[in-house]
């Protein structure tokens, strides 16, 4: 577009500072959940976050809300061994429970596998995230005397089908797999935290962008780490009629420990 602003990183953190300046600024896509960033799109005269910086690596704007406590998708990726398909063919079939709404939504035969788990500790159904540096892999972990007593029924289920030793073969995601398809979602970025207040009588929200970070060199340990300490963290969202997929995701506030450099701008 003949209108598309270019900007240098100099004249880029100009214009953050300049924003950060500003009164409260009103959404500008009223009722769009993704206001944040489509309000600073507006102002930076961008689209669709990519930062139109010339002559340099792929640079993206990443938005949030601050004191927010919710989970961002960092991306989609299903275990291995891939040919296996593990959550639809053995995790869900083996290890599944009745969906909630089998009988009413689905058919009653609805089966659902549902875990949102990472390395500190085992879900109460028993399942976490394993590293093994020496094998260089991320792998899934089933110990059945971490089951909640509230599973018991569940757990005699598993015990039937398939016994309560530990997964074999363990699905897991190769570290090299792993870090190559981290990196292609986690670009070089400026990370941008705005504070949100909402107009009661009109719902409108405003942002005042207040903190500004440039992020750069994806830090593969640093997602290890994230891992092993329930900042980040895998989401198994499966049931018989449907895999949403298997997702990474992250509390927000561990965004800059992903980079290898993090320069506070404001």
């Amino acid at each position: 577009m003949s209108d598309l602003k270019i900007y240098t990183k100099e004249s880029l953190i100009e214009k953050f500072h300049e924003i950060a300046a500003m009164e409260w600024i009103p959404n500008a896509r009223n009722g769009n959940a993704g206001g944040i960033g489509n309000t600073l799109e507006d102002l930076l005269g961008i689209e669709e976050n990519n930062l139109p910086i010339p002559n340099a690596a792929e640079w993206e704007l990443k938005t949030q809300r601050l004191n927010t406590a919710s989970l961002v998708t960092l991306f989609h990726m299903e275990p291995s061994p891939r040919a296996l398909k593990f959550v639809p063919q053995i995790l869900l079939p083996e290890y599944g429970w009745g969906h909630q709404e089998a009988g009413k939504k689905y058919s009653a035969a609805e089966m659902s596998f549902r875990q949102t788990i990472h390395g500190m500790s085992r879900s109460d159904r028993g399942f976490m995230v394993q590293i093994d540096r020496k094998e260089q892999k991320v792998m899934i972990s089933f110990d059945s005397s971490a089951v909640d007593p509230r599973h018991e029924e569940w757990k005699q289920s598993v015990q039937k089908k398939v016994g309560l030793s530990e997964l074999n073969p363990q699905p897991y995601w190769g570290f090299d797999d792993l870090a190559h398809k981290a990196a292609t979602k986690l670009h070089n970025c400026f990370f941008v935290q705005a504070e949100v207040k909402k107009d009661k009588e009109n719902g409108l929200e405003f942002y005042k962008y207040t903190s500004v970070t440039m992020l750069k060199g994806f830090n593969f340990e640093g997602f290890l780490h994230g891992l092993e300490t329930a900042k980040i963290l895998v989401d198994f969202d499966s049931r018989t009629g449907h895999n949403h997929g298997t997702k990474f995701r992250m509390r927000q506030n561990y965004f800059p420990k992903l980079y290898a450099e993090s320069k506070v701008i404001i």
